[in-house]
């Protein structure tokens, strides 16, 4: 698939820089569960998404979760830091992991709505 016309898409994984960064906030280039739609990508050049990292410091923060990279490492998807960016001044381009990871999506989705309650109760 040639980056030129390709566009982020909702439950899709991407990389993604993540610099500049302040604080607590991941530096450099990082795995991005995308949680936005492609239509909204594509008009906008905004994409959001969920980080992802394979630092095993996240093994057992409670806002987090836990699921397999490509190679069957763990890796860590941070629902408590979403994040928008311009993908492609961030040099947004498809991760090896692909598309379609609407279980892991979802789960992610339902960690978040505990977090910052987004649903009205």
């Amino acid at each position: 698939m040639s980056t030129r016309s390709w566009i982020p898409e909702r439950a899709e994984i991407i990389l993604i820089d993540f610099s500049p960064h302040v604080g607590k906030e991941m530096p450099d280039v990082h795995a991005m569960l995308v949680f936005s739609v492609k239509a909204f990508a594509d008009r906008t050049g905004i994409v959001a998404g969920f980080p992802m990292t394979h630092a095993a410091s996240n093994a057992d923060n409670p806002f987090v979760l836990t699921t397999k990279d490509q190679h069957g490492a763990a890796s860590y998807v941070l629902a408590y830091q979403p994040k928008s960016f311009d993908w492609r001044a961030r040099n947004g381009r498809p991760h090896a992991m692909g598309t379609g990871h609407t279980k892991l999506l979802s789960e992610a989705l339902v960690l978040f709505n505990e977090i910052f309650s987004t649903a009205e109760t």
